[in-house]
């Protein structure tokens, strides 16, 4: 592993771009502070345009935005229930992606390409808190291990790429996210914008109770978006190496709490009612996010709470309004 420190202000200068996903909830906020870094120039391709399972369009994207620097957020992914039914899709689509796009990047003297993984590639059974050294010591959660290994086989090719080809790939895994801007839909959201949703409309229609997935038991870690953007640009910028890294805040809930916690904050004082015939998920979620900070400095900035209550007046104010219209 190495570090090669740089001055955040001057690294973007003149860079071109290219962020798959640029449009999504993720790469929205790391726009935003490419942006704000005064980056030569971003390209954000559209999926209308350019279909990244499909290598003639890879090419096609890499000939129109000539990047220097590649940070592929693009992913076929959903919560539980989308990965339950989309399972093969999931995996053939995000497998596709990222071999085809991380050799054709290789092949096109790209300067550097930041893959972004997933916390679903870990093994259901990892010891807490997840160290990037027991990545390999078992199988993923079965609901989402078709997703999670697909996209831990860009760490697999990132590392044999460098090792062979001396291409500079970093692979960053981020732990499940949250914040403004993010997929409401209760079909295809996470749970964090899904039990907003769910509290506020019982709110508002009056409801004694919600219905929750699962016993409530397991936990999980979030990180703030706009944390996760900063903490990928920190690594492009700074750390050159083969290892993966963990992007996480280090705090840990149970779904219980979580759940319970949303309901305080919305105001919903019925009764959460767990529908235990659903599946809990992985047992527990939490990163060792000593690398991270070692390597490149990253450390998560924004409260838990304070973040949620961010995200609940950002869907207030935009997605209620909408509906309503």
């Amino acid at each position: 592993m190495t570090i090669m420190k740089q001055q955040s202000e001057n690294y973007w200068d003149g860079k071109r771009v290219c962020v798959t996903g640029g449009s999504g909830f993720l790469g929205s906020f790391v726009v935003d502070q490419l942006k704000a870094k005064q980056a030569g120039d971003i390209f954000i391709p559209r999926s209308r345009d350019y279909d990244l399972v499909e290598k003639e369009a890879i090419k096609d994207l890499l000939n129109d935005s000539k990047p220097d620097v590649i940070i592929h957020l693009a992913a076929s992914v959903g919560g539980i229930g989308a990965n339950l039914t989309h399972q093969a899709d999931y995996f053939y689509e995000n497998l596709m992606m990222g071999v085809q796009l991380i050799h054709e990047s290789y092949l096109a003297g790209l300067e550097k390409f930041v893959a972004i993984g997933t916390i679903c590639a870990y093994p259901k059974f990892s010891p807490i808190p997840f160290s990037e050294d027991d990545l390999w010591n078992g199988y993923p959660e079965e609901t989402n291990a078709p997703y999670g290994l697909a996209k831990k086989m860009m760490l697999v090719q990132s590392q044999v790429y460098r090792s062979q080809y001396d291409f500079n790939s970093i692979y960053l895994l981020p732990v499940n996210l949250y914040g403004p801007r993010d997929n409401f839909d209760l079909e295809t959201s996470h749970v964090i914008p899904a039990l907003i949703r769910k509290c506020l409309e019982a709110k508002e229609q009056k409801l004694d109770h919600i219905m929750a997935w699962g016993d409530g038991s397991p936990t999980r870690e979030f990180l703030y978006a706009e944390d996760a953007a900063e903490g990928i640009l920190m690594a492009a910028e700074r750390y050159n190496g083969s290892e993966p890294v963990n992007l996480g805040s280090g705090f840990e809930i149970s779904i219980k709490d979580l759940m319970e916690t949303i309901a305080r904050l919305t105001g919903f004082e019925g009764e959460i009612r767990w529908d235990t015939s659903k599946p809990n998920g992985q047992p527990r979620r939490k990163l060792d996010v000593t690398r991270a900070k070692e390597l490149f400095g990253f450390e998560a900035q924004t409260d838990f709470e304070n973040g949620l209550k961010q995200v609940i007046d950002w869907y207030t104010e935009n997605e209620l309004q909408v509906a309503a219209s």
